[in-house]
């Protein structure tokens, strides 16, 4: 795995989980601005899946074994687009809610890759 891509991907998720904390602090619902930032986190992490599939095509091996690394890698490309859907089916305060759990639900994934991974 790149490490300055997995912090990218962390620190960005983070960055997300905070902006849509506090439009759930100010009782607010997601917004398209939220949505943009919710894109540019996804791609990110549709980037990094594109690089682990790559890295495992050449040859590398995850330290931890291939299932449970396919499992995170899988989990982390789809994570804020899935709490980006479930806060469109709630637009209140807990819409940002659910995309900043989302958002601290994928930087931790992030972790767990890099160490899963051999970090």
């Amino acid at each position: 795995m790149i490490t300055a891509l997995t912090a990218a991907v962390g620190v960005c998720a983070l960055a997300l989980a905070a902006w849509c904390g506090f439009a759930a602090y100010r009782d607010q619902p997601t917004k398209d601005w939220h949505f943009i930032g919710m894109a540019v986190v996804s791609l990110l992490a549709v980037a990094q899946l594109v690089v682990g599939i790559v890295q495992l095509a050449r040859g590398d091996k995850p330290d931890q074994g291939l299932p449970i690394f396919l499992a995170y890698l899988i989990g982390s490309a789809v994570c804020v687009p899935a709490a980006g859907f479930m806060s469109l089916s709630e637009r209140t305060r807990w819409g940002s809610v659910t995309v900043a759990a989302g958002g601290v639900i994928l930087a931790v994934l992030e972790v767990r890759l890099y160490d899963i991974w051999g970090g």
